[in-house]
């Protein structure tokens, strides 16, 4: 059986909202290398990047709710290529 789009959606909403998290984690730990480099521009600059991202997450999230929250299927249990910027 085939996914409607909405059911798509409804699970690749949540994997977007937790894909947008970890690299808000990442430039975290950048501002704080930044800061120590002695860059503060670089370290307001990706701060406000952090708030933009948050911004998209809190639209997500509202996309997610109205369309009645995650499906089953958005909690599977598949690998997905992990890549770390902070090395």
């Amino acid at each position: 059986m085939s996914m409607t789009d909405i059911e798509k959606l409804r699970v690749l909403l949540p994997h977007w909202l937790e894909h947008n998290t970890a690299h808000a984690d990442d430039y975290r730990a950048w501002i704080e290398r930044a800061r120590a480099a002695g860059e503060p521009h670089v370290v307001k600059h990706l701060a406000a990047a952090i708030e933009k991202l948050e911004g998209v997450n809190r639209d997500l999230e509202a996309a997610l709710e109205h369309l009645g929250g995650p499906t089953e299927a958005a909690g599977h249990d598949h690998p997905h290529e992990q890549h770390d910027h902070v090395r």
